[in-house]
């Protein structure tokens, strides 16, 4: 079982997941091996990653639970995202449906689900409606917090 970090403030799993997760190089080595390109050249050229940057990430994402390291011939590797690597697929739809909205001016990719473009949402799995933040409440459940910030 991989340890989970444990961060400074309040008890999240927003938090933790951006320790396991949170930096650029991360969730770019997802995304190449969704592609299909698993290799580490493959996704050292993508990603445009320092290789020994990369290296170091590819380690800890192995070492989290999030890749598989697997070999494909003697002394030669490739990476495969587990469960919890896939499960990442959602998040991943939405920066790219951000990106194209905020972060450029023409989307470098078009992602197209049967023939349209998709615009990913948040649904609730029991009632079926978009969550957009409102009808949400929020319950601490860290022992020492409430909304305000930690008992004290």
């Amino acid at each position: 079982m991989p340890e989970y970090p444990v961060v400074p403030g309040r008890p999240c799993a927003a938090a933790a997941t951006l320790e396991l997760v949170g930096d650029r190089w991360s969730l770019l080595v997802a995304r190449e091996i969704m592609f299909g390109n698993r290799r580490f050249s493959q996704i050292a050229r993508n990603t445009g990653a320092p290789r020994d940057r990369l290296a170091a990430r590819l380690k800890s994402l192995v070492a989290s639970g999030i890749l598989e390291k697997r070999e494909y011939q003697a002394t030669r590797f490739e990476y495969h995202l587990t469960k919890a690597g896939a499960e990442l697929f959602p998040l991943l739809l939405s920066l790219l449906a951000w990106g194209d909205r905020w972060a450029v001016d023409e989307p470098p990719m078009l992602v197209e689900h049967h023939g349209h473009r998709i615009q990913p949402t948040t649904v609730c799995s029991v009632c079926g409606e978009a969550i957009d933040g409102q009808g949400l409440h929020w319950t601490p459940n860290a022992p020492g917090w409430s909304m305000a910030g930690p008992d004290t």
